[in-house]
């Protein structure tokens, strides 16, 4: 909490305040069982000043990010609560720094709520389904670029800043909804952008609370861009605003006039390939008004930098072969920086601390493997979340100072006993050579509890393969249908191949242009690798992967096959033609400059070369990759006369889901152990 000495969780539909030395709880901030009528609390935020909680209910999802709820303001003093609008569900409602005022998106328009009197003043009128969006975003913005809450308050609380989409133009998609055997299906119609297509128009608009008065942003003349981010600078009249042309290999930061909309483009990045903001998106700007850290990849690997209010460089604070994870934050007073990264190791995730000035650099975290890290404000304390490849998660609470230990807050004895009792066995890490002959990749294996060196085992290869996406790393998760599998007497691998995270620019961009081409020869690679093996059969290897991992199965079992006698796609882009534009276009440009990356590694272009047991999956419902890639790839090995299995769900996502997943599970389960 705000003064760095208690901590607060949600339990038991409970709001709970504890003392962060002691661990003890101190105080039940709210209880939403002893409300009339019940109020089931999801998630809650406290105002800047701790005296009023904004409670989020009746959650409702609409796609990954994107939902509606109720919302329910507590004040702490009186205990009087009030819901926040009675005109319908609300979406990503936000308190004002000053306290006074909460904004909200319902219907592609955005609101706000005087708290004074409760009085809602709505801001923008045009909005309207796969039209016109305003305070959140369309489809691919939410997908790719990681958000759905496109406003901000000002840091005073006077202005608000905000999106506005047009997606007129913008082609639509529409799925069917079976909804458990209506009579008619409902259809759902949405824009999707896919690769090449048009995108939605976006501006970036301000609004003066007091004067009612709109100011649009100059954001260039060049329409067919991203806005990524936006965020306030420490003046309260300046937003930063980063804009990415479409084929996402320049970044420009703007600081832009909230009084004017005019705009100056303080700091410009170029790349080869790609600026991939959704990795590189830190971006701080310092109390002083005078300077903000920004990550780049620039050097080969992302690091922290330096810069002045308008865009000078003052130095690189972080250097190495190793890449900056995340940033944590910095103690201004202190003048020292913390953040996670992988030096030492790209399959761990250490906490360092720097000096401002790039300086007495220190590892804080003492235990290998991966660590996540939540900092008190003034950085007194910090929480500690860290696991490696064998040792369930454990937190630790420390002081700063010193680095010293306060207390284990959980050690997760009982899930050591459960895994103690139904036979876990440990994982251990191995490497394999690319198919380059020199680069070195990873992989971690599981072996049944009485391997015999001996004997020969059929072996399952998981992998998801890619980009910056690594399935390969020193932490803990419980893999339990994996475990299950090794009990029925299968050696069971996860492997990572070229363009996967963490090992630097040049490691994960050598894909661009050719998503596909390293990663299946990685694949064959690493099946070929484990059939070497003296306790390894090597006609019996099968490899599963989901969505890109799905992509990936059916390229092995197409362009590659005869290394995997089993595949299992699940939810498969099958063309990179049929998925959306601001991930594919990234990674291979568009198909009218590209169109060879598109065609020569899908997989329908291979249909014709299926060879062994295939099991091809895929949800209905799914708005991302769209139940279209399986549908051509199933008429392409149809007309190749190729024999496989299928298994569609009706109205299911991209994950399938509750009792749905049993059967998935059961399914897959069953397709191993009958052709493996």
């Amino acid at each position: 909490m705000k003064d760095g000495k208690f901590y607060s969780t949600l339990e038991s539909n409970k709001i709970v305040k504890y003392d962060i030395t002691t661990g003890k709880a101190v105080e039940t901030i709210f209880d939403g069982t002893m409300q009339n009528p019940k109020v089931d609390v999801r998630s809650y935020s406290f105002s800047e000043d701790e005296k009023k909680i904004l409670l989020l209910t009746s959650y409702e999802g609409i796609y990954r990010r994107s939902f509606r709820a109720d919302y329910f303001v507590y004040d702490i003093p009186t205990k009087a609560i009030h819901k926040l609008s009675e005109k319908g569900k609300q979406s990503y409602a936000v308190l004002s720094a000053d306290n006074s005022k909460i904004a909200f998106v319902r219907d592609n328009n955005i609101f706000y709520v005087n708290l004074a009197d409760w009085s809602e003043t709505q801001i923008t009128d045009d909005g309207k389904f796969n039209s016109i969006i305003n305070g959140t975003t369309d489809w691919v913005h939410e997908e790719e670029l990681g958000f759905v809450q496109a406003f901000q308050w000002s840091p005073d609380g006077k202005k608000l800043a905000y999106y506005r989409f047009d997606e007129s133009n913008v082609k639509e998609y529409t799925l069917q909804k079976w909804n458990k055997g209506q009579l008619y299906p409902d259809l759902y119609t949405y824009k999707y952008p896919k690769a090449g297509e048009a995108n939605s128009t976006v501006e970036i608009w301000f609004y003066d609370i007091a004067s009612k008065q709109k100011v649009k942003a100059d954001i260039g003349a060049e329409k067919d861009i991203y806005i990524p981010r936006i965020n306030w600078t420490k003046e309260a009249n300046t937003l930063s605003i980063r804009r990415l042309n479409r084929l996402q290999n320049k970044l420009d930061i703007l600081h832009t006039n909230a009084a004017t909309g005019e705009s100056k483009t303080i700091l410009t990045e170029t790349n080869d390939a790609y600026v991939d903001i959704a990795y590189c998106g830190d971006l701080t700007y310092l109390n002083d008004g005078k300077h903000f850290i920004h990550s780049s990849e620039k050097s080969g690997y992302k690091h922290l930098y330096l810069y002045t209010i308008d865009g000078k460089l003052v130095r690189q604070i972080t250097t190495g072969d190793w890449e900056v994870v995340q940033f944590l934050g910095l103690d201004e007073k202190a003048k020292v920086l913390y953040y996670l990264s992988t030096e030492g190791n790209y399959l761990d995730r250490q906490l360092y601390s720097i000096t401002l000035d790039g300086k007495k650099k220190t590892k804080l975290s003492k235990e290998a493997g991966t660590h996540s890290i939540n900092a008190s404000r003034d950085f007194q304390f910090y929480i500690d979340s860290y696991s490696d490849l064998n040792k369930p998660l454990q937190v630790n609470l420390y002081k700063m100072k010193g680095n010293a230990l306060v207390m284990v807050l959980e050690n997760n004895d009982a899930l050591k006993a459960t895994l103690k009792e139904y036979d876990f066995v440990p994982k251990e890490f191995f490497t394999f050579k690319a198919a380059d002959g020199a680069t070195a990749l990873d992989g971690v294996m599981m072996k049944p509890k009485n391997f015999d060196a001996s004997k020969k085992y059929p072996v399952f290869v998981y992998q998801y393969s890619g980009p910056r996406a690594s399935s390969v790393r020193n932490s803990f998760s419980t893999d339990g249908w994996y475990q299950m599998l090794v009990q029925k007497g299968y050696i069971v691998a996860v492997i990572d191949t070229r363009g996967t995270g963490y090992r630097g620019e040049k490691f994960t961009k050598q894909t661009y242009k050719q998503l596909g081409k390293y990663e299946l020869e990685d694949l064959l690679a690493g099946g070929k690798h484990l059939g070497s093996l003296d306790y390894v059969d090597k006609n019996r290897l099968g490899i599963y992967g989901w969505s890109y991992g799905g992509y990936m199965a059916s390229l092995c079992m197409t362009k590659g096959a005869g290394v995997y006698k089993l595949g299992i796609a699940g939810a498969p882009v099958t063309n990179w033609r049929f998925y959306d534009n601001i991930y594919t276009e990234r990674f291979l440009q568009r198909p009218q400059d590209n169109p060879t990356g598109y065609d020569e590694n899908s997989p329908t272009t291979y249909a014709d070369k299926l060879q062994g047991n295939f099991l091809l999956i895929h949800g209905t419902g799914d708005d991302n990759v769209h139940f279209q890639n399986s549908a051509v790839l199933e008429d392409a090995l149809v007309l190749a006369n190729k024999q496989f299995r299928s298994f569609y769900y009706p109205d299911e996502p991209h994950g399938v889901r509750g009792k749905k997943r049993v059967h998935l599970m059961t399914m897959m389960t069953d397709f191993i152990l009958e052709n493996l």
